[in-house]
């Protein structure tokens, strides 16, 4: 049975998938057809050299799987789990080729996903005592965005939107081009209105004017409070006296999180879970007999 998220984003996922064999891969692996026999079968463990949580259990078994639908893979645990140094999270068996071939891709991606669920797994715990939700952004890996959303929400955190095409967000830019907030929601509440679907709305603001110009818009879904420091956004979640959900972004790190989230803001979003994560050391062992 695959997860919620695989299976939302099935041909998102897929996609990478093929991708990504293609680009490492290419006409074929000469280093494992070199000297390994076709018909050879091995296997080879996976080894958890740091502590952190786990992530990208279920997407290395479908990579395994799209390679060579005949390996096997057994699972020893599950993605979200805590590991400590030593630990062996999957064993996977079959034609040696095969495992030589997808060894580096599913390494490069678990890693990754890892160390980004680690990242949000801590972030998160620090909060848990409040109502926030932590976010991610668009600040991905070009390519590699869906892992690493996934990665978040294994982690313990909440995936923004996907990319341009499933939310709206209106940040400053698209207010200084439109000369100011109000016409720019104006110009957006049309266009809202020739859609055949409903989008979410995220209207940033950098100010309490901006707020006061956002709040007659009630279709907005969320305002991003932008580089607010805790005083200033007590102040403006005073002004938006919970008549929409509210969102703080920008200047936060782990050492302010805390003192953000205790202001009784939301969520707040964070591009580091993303791009300023440390990847958990893991090895692809072959199994000796």
């Amino acid at each position: 049975m695959h997860s919620p998220f695989f299976q939302q984003y099935k041909n998102e996922l897929n996609h990478f998938i093929d991708e990504a064999l293609k680009e490492d891969i290419g006409s074929g692996d000469h280093s494992g057809r070199s000297c390994i026999t076709e018909t050879a079968t091995s296997s080879a463990k996976l080894l958890v050299k740091e502590e952190g949580i786990l992530a990208g259990m279920e997407l290395a078994e479908i990579l395994f799987h799209r390679y060579d639908p005949n390996l096997i893979f057994h699972p020893y645990a599950k993605d979200g789990a805590a590991l400590k140094k030593g630990a062996i999270a999957f064993e996977v068996n079959g034609n040696t080729q095969s495992i030589l071939a997808t060894e580096r891709l599913v390494l490069n991606s678990m890693q990754r996903m890892s160390g980004i669920a680690s990242l949000t797994h801590t972030l998160s715990r620090k909060i848990a005592h409040t109502h926030c939700q932590l976010l991610d952004t668009r600040k991905t890996t070009p390519n590699f965005r869906y892992p690493e959303k996934w990665a978040v929400q294994i982690g313990g955190g909440t995936n923004h939107r996907m990319g341009l095409f499933d939310a709206l967000m209106i940040k400053d830019n698209h207010v200084d081009f439109c000369g100011g907030m109000t016409q720019a929601l104006q110009k957006t509440e049309q266009y809202l209105e020739s859609l055949p679907q409903s989008l979410e709305v995220v209207v940033e603001a950098r100010n309490l004017d901006e707020i006061n110009a956002i709040l007659p818009f009630p279709w907005v879904s969320r305002i991003l409070l932008d580089n607010f420091n805790a005083k200033e956004l007590v102040t403006a979640l005073e002004l938006i006296d919970n008549k929409v959900p509210s969102e703080a972004s920008g200047n936060i790190t782990e050492n302010n999180l805390v003192e953000m989230a205790e202001t009784g803001v939301n969520y707040i979003s964070m591009g580091a879970l993303t791009y300023s994560s440390k990847p958990i050391d893991l090895s692809l062992k072959a199994v000796l007999t």
